[in-house]
């Protein structure tokens, strides 16, 4: 397995839009990147597709940043989010 290296949390998750929010602590993202998330009953991987800061487009988000991003499954407050 690849060596995963986390980059952020997530703070909040809409159940309606599937949009989790996710502060980035420790790493960048960008559109493109395979991500993991790891939680007590969090554990799936996918592609960013795209992602948002404040309802506006993004194709990188760095450190200290908060995003939106769709995902596939349900996350939850403090799964960490880690790139593969």
């Amino acid at each position: 397995m690849a060596e995963k290296q986390k980059v952020g949390e997530v703070f909040t998750y809409f159940a309606k839009a599937g949009v989790a929010g996710i502060t980035l602590t420790d790493g960048s993202l960008s559109v493109g990147d395979n991500i993991l998330f790891l939680g007590n009953t969090t554990n799936f991987q996918q592609t960013v597709e795209s992602m948002q800061i404040e309802h506006n487009s993004v194709h990188k988000a760095d450190p200290g940043q908060s995003i939106g991003m769709k995902v596939r499954d349900r996350v939850r407050p403090h799964d960490a989010v880690y790139t593969v």
